[in-house]
């Protein structure tokens, strides 16, 4: 069997994709659930079979339908295209999720803030109060 440079890529994008994924999911990080895990391990992972085995290919196309060379190519353009949009969707998600955590603790901060200048304008007003109350009977 000869080994193409296209197998020996595919492969290897295939397995960073599936290290990445297991890794993530395995550390529990955000936004990853099994439905995503189990997505990426039946894309990527047909992706490297494919790769390895391309005869599977004509054995996939057969099951769906599909009889001929061009359309199977054509079909897993579409594959890779939504393996595309999946990864920008998990970026954004994430990216939605930092925004949000980064304007809680921005609010957080400003709260208490606020709380800390208004303690300390309590504390002065107090003791202005007992300033004035010691003057009334200083005065008496």
């Amino acid at each position: 069997m000869k080994i193409h440079l296209y197998q020996v890529v595919v492969v290897a994008i295939s397995s960073v994709m599936l290290y990445l994924g297991i890794k993530e999911f395995i550390n529990r990080e955000t936004g990853q659930t099994f439905l995503k895990l189990l997505v990426r391990l039946i894309v990527w992972g047909g992706m490297g079979l494919i790769a390895i085995y391309p005869n599977f290919a004509m054995i996939i196309a057969r099951i769906m339908g599909v009889v001929d060379n061009f359309n199977a190519v054509v079909l897993m353009g579409f594959l890779l295209v939504f393996l595309m949009l999946f990864k920008l969707l998990s970026a954004i998600e994430k990216i939605e999720q930092n925004i949000s955590e980064l304007t809680r603790k921005e609010a957080l901060n400003e709260a208490h803030e606020r709380i800390e200048r208004l303690r300390q304008e309590i504390k002065a007003k107090k003791k202005e109060q007992q300033l004035i109350s010691q003057l009334s009977k200083n005065s008496s």
